[in-house]
């Protein structure tokens, strides 16, 4: 277990919660590391007994012909491009005990699939991660009073960018395409993550 996931983990465990199922949420730029973060913590919690789920964001994605009919397709991945009342009114059931089903989002496929996550009544803590689970804008600031624990992850424009070209390199793109892809759309929406958020109660 890495340090900052330790340390993540006793915040986590000392921290109150608003309602039965705590609720985690980790938020930074694509290629910050939040999957990772948050796929060590849920494993961490889970070792220490408790029941835990992870739960990204990226099943909010809107589907590809609604981007293209609004013009957005190339924005993939930006504010606009998420179902984000959906995703609230999702964040405002996670505090209960109940069943719940939520999207996935498939890579390969480049698509949402309806109901392919599952968390169960006896699950304890929610731990789910995004770009903009932090972002002071209309709706997506609703989401803040949720979380019963807060993460922001930060990291050098420069280190993004080496990270963003090598994701799209692994997905089959070439060196110019990946180079494109990284920074007319994904370094846009780090920096818009960076100037948007709101105070986190924990900044790695």
């Amino acid at each position: 277990m890495t340090a900052p996931i330790l340390t993540l983990l006793e915040r986590v465990l000392q921290s109150p919660r608003c309602q039965a199922r705590r609720v985690v949420a980790i938020a930074g730029p694509p290629a910050s590391g939040k999957s990772t973060l948050a796929a060590g913590l849920v494993e961490a919690l889970r070792q220490a007994g408790v029941a835990s789920q992870l739960v990204p964001m990226d099943g909010f994605h809107l589907d590809n012909s609604i981007l293209i009919d609004r013009g957005i397709l190339d924005r993939k991945g930006s504010p606009p491009s998420f179902d984000a009342i959906g995703l609230l009114r999702f964040v405002q059931a996670l505090g209960a005990p109940q069943e719940l089903y939520y999207p996935v989002f498939d890579r390969a496929r480049d698509l949402s699939i309806a109901g392919a996550g599952h968390i169960s009544p006896e699950c304890d803590t929610i731990v789910i991660e995004g770009n903009y689970l932090l972002m002071d804008a209309p709706i997506w600031r609703d989401m803040a009073e949720y979380w019963d624990l807060s993460v922001q992850l930060t990291c050098s424009e420069a280190e993004l960018e080496a990270r963003l070209i090598q994701r799209w390199l692994d997905h089959g793109l070439t060196p110019e395409a990946a180079r494109i892809r990284a920074q007319s759309n994904d370094l846009p929406n780090a920096r818009l993550v960076g100037q948007t958020a709101l105070r986190a109660d924990v900044v790695l």
